[in-house]
């Protein structure tokens, strides 16, 4: 695994499939998560597999039907960007449809830091 194109239709494959392990292959040990809500500029940060295992498992239990559509995969380097629609239903409100992207940076292989963006939504 590297950042390549086939890498990254990987993951969203595996977040479509809601397979955390799998998901969590994917990442390395000293990994960074950064969601795109939270009380910082930067939404909610979160260090470490452990911690981001957790973090991807609220997003999976918040949104049990979330899927990521019309993904397009982008790659320079160490890094990849994934740009994609997601759409579910919260666990606790209507259903959501919002563009988004993920900013993957990798080392060795392995995702070392996923910062995610959403548009923000006003109805």
């Amino acid at each position: 695994m590297s950042a390549s194109h086939a890498t990254l239709k990987a993951l969203v494959e595996a977040f479509n499939d809601h397979d955390l392990d799998r998901i969590m292959s994917f990442f390395a040990d000293d990994a960074v998560l950064e969601m795109p809500r939270g009380p910082e500029p930067w939404g909610s940060r979160f260090i470490g597999a452990a911690a981001v295992r957790e973090a991807l498992r609220g997003r999976l239990d918040g949104l049990p039907d979330v899927h990521y559509g019309d993904d397009r995969h982008y790659v320079d380097g160490d890094m990849g960007i994934s740009q994609w629609t997601l759409r579910g239903t919260p666990a606790s409100g209507p259903p959501i449809e919002v563009r988004g992207c993920d900013f993957y940076t990798f080392r060795d292989g392995k995702v070392i830091r996923k910062d995610s963006f959403w548009k923000i939504v006003e109805r």
